[in-house]
């Protein structure tokens, strides 16, 4: 198995990233515009990127600290994958340690992907610090 890693600092408080990783208004404004979502266990996100429907399962939730979507159905090299995000309260920063873990193996599309979320995770920062992000 191999697995995604990014952290990230931004200038803003755990609770405003939390939101923005848990929420449907949130997650549209810098990840994906086509989303269902909520900030619920067992509840199914939805993420429509064109042709490809993501449906990711909330299997972890602590506000303020994680949340954790195992991805149940999508390109089949993400099926059965791990996205989660932890935060670290720091003062008036938060660090995001995200990670998209479960990868069989290194591949073109995961080398695809792991820039992909780096983008992603420098449109969450934009956003929670902005309030304008970059979502596909």
């Amino acid at each position: 198995m191999t697995n995604i890693r990014h952290n990230v600092v931004i200038k803003a408080p755990a609770d405003a990233v939390y939101r923005a990783i848990t929420t449907q208004q949130g997650i549209e404004a810098w990840w994906c515009k086509q989303t269902t979502a909520k900030p619920e266990l067992g509840f199914t996100n939805v993420f429509i990127f064109g042709d490809i429907r993501n449906e990711m399962k909330v299997t972890a939730l602590s506000p303020n600290k994680r949340t954790e979507w195992d991805c149940e159905k999508s390109i089949e090299e993400w099926i059965g994958t791990t996205i989660a995000f932890e935060l670290e309260d720091r003062q008036d920063k938060t660090l995001v340690r995200f990670t998209h873990d479960g990868w069989r193996e290194v591949t073109d599309t995961f080398a695809g992907c792991n820039y992909q979320w780096a983008l992603f995770m420098k449109s969450l920062k934009s956003y929670c610090e902005t309030g304008q992000g970059t979502p596909s």
